[in-house]
């Protein structure tokens, strides 16, 4: 009997001990986004007179941007904050008057409203400008066309463009309608589709190789590259890039939730959980209620305001059910458009910005089936998964995949 407990004890002790090794060499390595890895863009930036474009996300570890620059030394001349504010406590579509940071004195500049592209006068002392913000991988969010309008005035001013990269957290798919000429917008200026599966380095490269910018402008580019990240790495945010946009839940149902927003339904704003629950009054069946409200930075007064919503809670999702949809949800506004009495009210005229296309809102509209508006992208995504190839800083596989 002392003999078997014994080898028990052995065994179990070796299972024990070979399970927490083999556990170790599977583990990942650390990532580390553009921004650590200040070894690297440091010297670009010293006796440089600096612009940082930055807002909450653009952190050094603990440490903003802003802070540990300066504690370096560098000369950070100003701060160019996009929408939301540079700390990012601004409600959506706010404008963002020009004021001074609080903590180090120095200017900061709005990029959004009618700013949106810095002028020659706000960019006079400047030699690099460093864009260091988390994007979340969809056309329509806002950043990455406050990146290629500082490229633009950049180049048209001579000034070097730093782009310190971070993951796109929905980097692993790409899917969606392209935007088509006559549809540019505040929302869309290139033609790219919905998920479009690129970091925010990939897609500056992408803007500056096809020669997008104005007049087939190029700026003077770099991009600091993200350690130990591939496309299929499913990155949690730490700090997140917009109010309405605070659970990786929220990020995951983003892309197509916010079609809602042309459409007359509310798309969970106006509740503590955005893009994660959907709905409208008309809406049947009523198995699920939300009332709207006006929300401090979140929402100022939301559509339906007050009134009492049928529609979606996919709150009690899991992050791996959402990982794994991969494709753009167009099931939801066909639903609820065929549920919607007042069907020529429907759409608003911002629904075919945010599609990039009216394609999509009179395929709705003539009865197309999901699988048939679906298959109506593929012909174009194909093309324009062929020129994103051209410009992929990091491997489409896993790092386990990779070393296998």
């Amino acid at each position: 009997m002392k003999l078997s407990l014994t080898f028990c004890s052995l065994l179990l002790a070796y299972i024990l001990t070979s399970g927490c090794s083999s556990s170790t060499e599977r583990s990942e390595p650390k990532l580390k986004v553009g921004a650590e890895r200040s070894e690297i863009y440091l010297p670009m930036l010293a006796g440089k007179k600096v612009g940082l474009v930055v807002n909450q996300s653009s952190m050094v570890d603990s440490v903003h941007l802003i802070n540990f620059l300066v504690s370096k030394g560098v000369d950070v001349r100003g701060i160019y904050a996009p929408e939301h504010g540079y700390k990012g406590n601004v409600e959506r579509g706010e404008h963002v008057d020009g004021t001074t940071d609080p903590e180090t004195g120095i200017p900061v500049y709005s990029l959004y409203g009618k700013n949106h592209k810095p002028s020659p006068e706000i960019l006079k002392d400047i030699d690099v400008m460093v864009f260091d913000m988390q994007d979340v991988g969809v056309r329509f969010f806002t950043y990455i066309y406050t990146m290629t309008r500082v490229m633009e005035a950049s180049a048209e001013n001579g000034i070097k463009v730093l782009v310190l990269d971070r993951p796109n957290p929905i980097g692993y798919y790409v899917d969606g309608p392209m935007l088509k000429p006559g549809f540019e917008s505040g929302i869309g200026l290139y033609p790219i589709p919905v998920v479009h599966g690129l970091t925010v380095g990939e897609f500056a490269m992408m803007v500056n190789g096809e020669r997008w910018l104005k007049d087939s402008i190029q700026c003077d580019l770099e991009v600091i590259k993200i350690e130990n990240y591939t496309h299929e790495t499913k990155y949690q945010l730490p700090v997140f890039p917009s109010p309405n946009l605070a659970e990786m839940k929220s990020i995951y149902l983003y892309p197509s939730i916010c079609l809602f927003e042309g459409a007359d339904v509310n798309e969970g704003r106006g509740t503590y959980k955005p893009f994660q629950q959907f709905g409208a009054p008309y809406y049947t069946p009523q198995d699920f209620s939300y009332v709207p409200k006006s929300i401090p930075v979140l929402a100022l007064h939301p559509k339906f305001e007050g009134e009492t919503c049928y529609g979606y809670d996919l709150s009690g999702m899991s992050l791996k059910e959402l990982q794994d949809i991969k494709q753009l949800e167009i099931k939801y506004v066909i639903d609820f458009y065929n549920k919607c009495d007042d069907k020529e009210n429907f759409f608003t005229s911002f629904f075919d910005k945010l599609a990039g296309t009216d394609q999509l809102r009179l395929q709705i509209i003539e009865g197309k089936t999901e699988e048939q508006i679906r298959a109506s992208w593929q012909k174009d995504l194909d093309k324009y998964k062929l020129m994103r190839k051209n410009y992929l800083l990091y491997d489409e596989r896993s790092i386990a995949t990779q070393t296998q």
